[in-house]
């Protein structure tokens, strides 16, 4: 599959966490309903890589890549804290699209540590994404 095809199911099954987490955190802590979330995805994703027979790649990860995967594995799970924080104070309609400022979030990080280049479209695109996360938000 090519990145396209996982990105647009990444984005559709980011929008299934926003509704049945939504639903979920009703009467709930929104911290331990993270928790829960988080095992589930842990037991998930080493069951996934258990029946694709990459289970053994567990020990060949150096700790130079462990180090920052274990990093973006601890801002993973504030972004879960923080997003089902603000799913339990605000409806989901109006917390996806404030996440979604993480696209511009990311495109200004890429381009101070990963030197990535950013063009003028780029910049219109972040704007516009800026621009309709306030527009739904404020409607």
């Amino acid at each position: 599959m090519s990145w396209l095809i996982y990105g647009l199911l990444s984005a559709l099954f980011a929008s299934f966490v926003a509704i049945l987490g939504k639903i979920g955190i009703q009467n709930v802590d929104s911290n331990v309903a993270t928790a829960v979330r988080a095992v589930v995805m842990a037991v998930a994703t080493l069951l996934f890589i258990t029946f694709n027979g990459t289970i053994g790649h567990i020990r060949e990860i150096s700790m130079r890549p462990l180090l920052f995967i274990i990093l973006s594995g601890l801002a993973g799970a504030a972004s879960w804290m923080f997003y089902f924080g603000a799913l339990q104070q605000a409806s989901a309609s109006k917390v996806a699209p404030i996440d979604r400022l993480s696209i511009v979030f990311t495109l200004v990080l890429a381009a101070l540590f990963l030197k990535e280049k950013v063009n003028l479209g780029m910049v219109a695109g972040c704007a516009l994404i800026v621009i309709g996360s306030v527009l739904i938000v404020k409607a």
